[in-house]
């Protein structure tokens, strides 16, 4: 048996009742346990994410199935058969902790890979493309995914003005409002690292990458009817799914597989390859195998690995690096610094965050230091008394920046205002039904719009689903009882 004690290891034995002046009379200041138990508890919430608020996780294995090293030099390819583990987070992107698992909304899928180089994090969703590509515009598009600030609820007029503004966000949105915008778990569904970063090899020749998970359980949706009873019955059902599953033994596994361009190619290519709002077709750059990722062992608690985990983009090894990508880049600074705010400076200490490889710099001190804080060695460099020094073989090849100008660009400047090709090409390869569903379920949404402003932010959102296919517009604007005529000059409609 394991006595009890306090958090300082100090052994006790009553933890019921509080020490009084006789049975009935008022509780003593020295009842350090009462003090204790209430003063840790009115700290036991900490900040929850501004986005991915609610989350599952588990740890497994990354297992690599095929060569990879003529792209890159990281070692966690480097063998056929070589196993890393991993931790991954899923999670729902606007809604809070209390929120529901089967809302229409992105999900995350952030896998940290404890590798012999350091932790790489590798935070995307479970699509491709996101609804914006520049982070001046990230803060902007989560306020409309929160509450409304009068009347603190959910306000589809906010979410469906601002995609109307930014038809950047076009092809996400009709992404999401597929049935692939509720899926059915965190196992049937794809991950994706979203954005393009960059593989660099032993020659130092680099290749921009796109990396895919693809599940092995099959895709699985919930219709929009569906979703909405599955939040009548269970708002947690994917983490009840996902921690089920593992506990009876069927460990969801996902196949990762790559898109490479050679470097060269990113500035002749037809798409800005760096652009969070596109894809590039599969024909183009094909599917490349690499290995599989197997998720096994729940973590026996879920605040000290689920809520504590914290995931950056800027965390690559040797052999991965960034890309021109303005999301990416925006996320390199704020994903770091949202977890210091929330967790504390030293958070990478933290379990679930550290790396079991050696860890050795000359940052000391701060809030919850949970080490031996470097002990007596120097804390500054150049020293002439540590052993630490940097190592030449991981310095990473420089990026050509000559002759560029720095200014403040229009994201949508032309040959970058292209906002309706890839959207309308998604919507015709959905199926007929899928299709019938996806119509429903932009309908269904934008009859949320209310207000003064209501016909103006419709007419401007049904305008963007006609320049990306006449059977989408149409059928969104006769779901909302917009008459629709059609001179040869553009789309005019008015409400019935």
């Amino acid at each position: 048996m394991k006595k009890l004690t306090t958090a300082s290891g100090i052994p006790y034995f009553e933890h019921e009742n509080s020490m009084t002046a006789g049975p009935r009379g008022p509780i003593l200041l020295q009842d350090v346990i009462l003090h204790e138990k209430m003063a840790h508890f009115n700290r036991e919430r900490i900040p929850e994410r501004v986005v991915h608020a609610k989350g599952s996780g588990a740890y497994g294995t990354f297992t690599v199935t095929h060569d990879i090293s003529s792209y890159t030099k990281a070692k966690i390819f480097d063998t056929i058969g070589k196993q890393t583990r991993v931790f991954l987070r899923f999670s729902t992107v606007g809604g809070e902790k209390g929120s529901a698992d089967s809302e229409r909304d992105p999900r995350g899928f952030a896998v940290k890979f404890y590798t012999e180089d350091g932790n790489w994090d590798l935070v995307g969703n479970n699509t491709p493309i996101f609804f914006i590509k520049d982070p001046k515009k990230f803060s902007d598009f989560i306020h409309t995914q929160k509450r409304d600030p009068r009347t603190n609820t959910k306000s589809p007029t906010m979410v469906w003005d601002f995609w109307s503004l930014n038809p950047e966000s076009l092809h996400q949105v009709v992404l999401l409002m597929t049935d692939r915008g509720t899926p059915a778990s965190y196992r049937h569904m794809h991950g994706f690292g979203s954005h393009t970063f960059s593989f660099i090899n032993d020659k130092n020749e680099r290749f921009y990458v796109k990396f895919h998970f693809k599940t092995l359980q099959g895709i699985k949706n919930f219709t929009d009817a569906e979703a909405a009873a599955m939040k009548s019955q269970d708002l947690d059902h994917a983490q009840r799914d996902l921690v089920e599953a593992i506990d009876n033994g069927e460990f969801p596994r996902w196949a990762m597989r790559v898109q490479i361009m050679p470097e060269a190619e990113a500035k002749t290519y037809r798409w800005n390859p760096f652009d969070l709002t596109k894809v590039w077709p599969h024909a183009d750059y094909p599917l490349i195998d690499v290995g599989v990722l197997e998720l096994n062992e729940i973590p026996r608690n879920y605040f000290a690995h689920v809520e504590q985990s914290a995931f950056a983009p800027s965390h690559v090894v040797a052999g991965i690096g960034y890309s021109p990508d303005k999301m990416l880049q925006g996320r390199l600074l704020s994903y770091p610094d949202a977890h210091r705010y929330r967790l504390g400076v030293n958070y990478e200490q933290l379990p679930v965050n550290r790396c079991p490889y050696a860890v050795n710099n000359y940052e000391r001190d701060g809030a919850m230091r949970l080490d031996d804080n470097g002990e007596d060695q120097p804390n500054y460099f150049p020293n002439s008394f540590g052993d630490i020094t940097p190592d030449i073989a991981y310095q990473a090849p420089g990026q050509a920046l000559d002759g560029l100008y720095a200014d403040w660009y229009d994201r949508n400047a032309a040959g970058e205002d292209d906002h309706y090709t890839q959207p309308g090409n998604l919507f015709r390869l959905l199926t007929p039904e899928d299709k019938q569903h996806t119509i429903h379920n932009i309908v269904a949404s934008m009859r949320g719009i209310t207000g003064p402003k209501q016909d103006q932010i419709i007419q401007r959102q049904l305008c963007h689903f006609f320049r990306a296919d006449i059977q989408l517009g149409m059928g969104v604007a006769q779901g909302l009882g917009v008459a629709i005529d059609m001179p040869s000059h553009g789309v005019q409609g008015h409400t019935r």
